[in-house]
């Protein structure tokens, strides 16, 4: 198998560290094979990649997508060091309103695989970072949602005081408006 599965602490959540092959002449790994994701509860189809850059503080997050359009994604950081933060938004979960965060960045080449469950967010901890994700499901705008970083009923240790947010994180609500 080109990887290693580890499931979180937290229902559905997915680590994923591809195996990697190199030589004098650089390094190769697969970043997706559908076989071995099925065989490890991966069983979403991915219809829609992103690719994004940040400078260093920037938190972009927490966001979902309401049903029908929720998005299971499989993250992945392809340059530079974030913290991804996933948030369980099932109610009908026993992790309901559980968070984890995992570094994943160039070097470690890890994934983390979300369920179209969870709210999504990411600190910037280097420089800069870039981040390739793909999606379970398009972009709808009439479904798009979020959850406030700093929200203290879920307490998520981002270990920044004052980070970058777009005009849209500043404004999104607090887990209990939501849910």
């Amino acid at each position: 198998m080109s990887f290693t599965f580890e499931k979180l602490k937290l229902n559905g959540l997915i680590l994923i560290t591809p195996q990697i092959f190199e030589d004098d002449r650089g390094w190769f790994c697969e970043i997706y094979k559908r076989e071995d994701f099925d065989q490890n509860d991966i069983i979403d189809s991915f219809l829609q990649e992103n690719h994004s850059k940040s400078k260093q503080n920037v938190l972009r997050g927490l966001h979902f997508q309401k049903k029908p359009y929720s998005q299971a994604k499989l993250v992945r950081c392809i340059k530079g060091e974030i913290l991804d933060v996933a948030v369980d938004i099932d109610p009908n979960s026993f992790t309901f309103k559980q968070w984890i965060s995992v570094v994943l960045s160039a070097d470690n080449r890890k994934m983390l695989f979300l369920p179209d469950t969870y709210a999504h967010g990411f600190l910037t901890l280097s420089e800069e970072a870039e981040i390739i994700y793909k999606c379970s499901t398009k972009y709808n705008k009439e479904f798009d949602a979020g959850i406030r970083w700093d929200d203290p009923d879920l307490n998520i240790e981002w270990e920044i005081e004052n980070p970058i947010l777009s005009e849209k994180d500043q404004k999104i609500p607090f887990f209990k408006e939501i849910f």
